[in-house]
């Protein structure tokens, strides 16, 4: 019995508690560790998703940005068409404007019998207050022969001392 007793007294069962009970604790260290790091990658995994939301909202802002080129590149185009049509129409008009000062021109000048009015020797000078139909009447001719044998006068800006012909009086 001896050796039995002898053997009951050996280290070994006291190193192996010993090292049971280190690595109990460096597992239990790693455990709060592992905790830890599940943490970050959850604050991380937040941080990943807000990125990826922005990626798509910036992908987004970039088709409406393409698109909204190519509407203003589409309207440009239609406005310019546009501005083409509105000078035809204004160059049509001026024309059809041009051909009715024309036929008024015409139609004043050949008032009277169809001649028009011919300068006589007489001329006029324009006086303070006179205007073309007052010149007509003080001496006896329409405004439109007064206006026909002075054709480069501006009858809106008579002017003082202003020499005016006036037409041949008719025979009646």
């Amino acid at each position: 019995m001896d050796t039995i007793s002898r053997e009951n007294n050996n280290t070994l069962p006291i190193a192996g508690i010993a090292v049971g009970l280190i690595a109990l604790i460096v597992a239990g260290i790693a455990f709060v560790n592992l905790q830890k790091v599940k943490q970050t990658l959850n604050a991380q995994a937040d941080k990943v998703a807000k990125i990826d939301d922005l990626t798509q909202q910036v992908s987004s802002a970039a088709s409406a940005s393409e698109k909204a080129e190519r509407d203003i590149s589409s309207l440009g185009s239609s406005m310019q068409t546009a501005v083409n049509e509105l000078g035809s129409q204004l160059g049509t008009i001026n024309d059809q404007l041009k051909h009715m000062q024309e036929a008024h021109t015409a139609h004043a000048g050949a008032k009277g019998g169809g001649a028009p009015a011919v300068a006589g020797p007489g001329e006029y000078i324009v006086k303070s207050g006179d205007t073309g139909a007052r010149i007509a009447r003080s001496n006896g001719c329409s405004l439109a022969d007064l206006r026909s044998v002075n054709p480069g006068v501006e009858w809106n800006h008579l002017k003082v001392g202003q020499t005016l012909k006036l037409p041949e009086k008719k025979a009646t």
